[in-house]
């Protein structure tokens, strides 16, 4: 009677412990590790004037021929990507001259692509027995896609509207520039001002 009583008891505590950790328990808990380092810090004169918003599916995939089912491997990507467009102004010299009362610009730049910030979504990877995706093929993966993506932005209108964004921005500068009785000479001629336009 008494072993019952006490078999009773125990089976009593270990349900009721049991219970209380599933109860308390917060399912289990990832380790996160990260160690950053900040490589290198770089002044940049960079003028950003218009962004353009891309998505793409990606299939990459590798057949080995005949036993596919052993090596082949594939993979859709989903591509979500922002384009930034502008200039890079590094090269761009502004004078002064307050005795002619004249700004001259000169190494106006071209517009280009500036970055392009993207997220990847993996949908049905599919590995062959003996063959699966390495850290290097998500790393080429990436960087195709990333270039899959700028290929595809200088295809678009991104730079003709950069571009046009510029001339604004231009014009404004010309604006605040004759409103203080000043005069805007780009590459030491007006004349390119109005190539610049074209």
């Amino acid at each position: 009677m008494r072993s019952s009583s006490f078999l009773a008891i125990v089976i009593a505590f270990l349900i009721g412990g049991w219970l209380s950790w599933r109860y308390f328990s917060t399912g289990s808990k990832p380790i996160e590790d990260s160690t950053v380092l900040l490589e290198k810090i770089q002044a940049v004169a960079k003028l950003s004037t218009v962004e353009g918003t891309f998505s793409e599916i990606y299939n990459y995939s590798e057949y080995q021929g005949y036993f596919s089912f052993f090596w082949d491997k594939k993979v859709l990507v989903r591509v979500r990507a922002t384009v930034s467009a502008g200039y890079n102004l590094e090269r761009l010299n502004i004078e002064a001259d307050p005795i002619t009362k004249t700004i001259r610009m000169s190494g106006l730049p071209k517009p280009e692509i500036l970055s392009i910030d993207h997220t990847l979504d993996y949908y049905d990877i599919t590995e062959g027995l003996f063959a699966s995706f390495s850290p290097e093929d998500y790393t080429r993966i990436n960087q195709r896609a990333k270039d899959l993506i700028r290929d595809n932005a200088l295809k678009s209108r991104l730079l003709t509207e950069a571009d046009e964004q510029g001339a604004k921005m231009l014009d404004l500068v010309r604006f605040m520039v004759e409103g203080a009785g000043w005069k805007l000479q780009i590459g030491g001629a007006e004349e390119e001002i109005k190539e610049l336009r074209e």
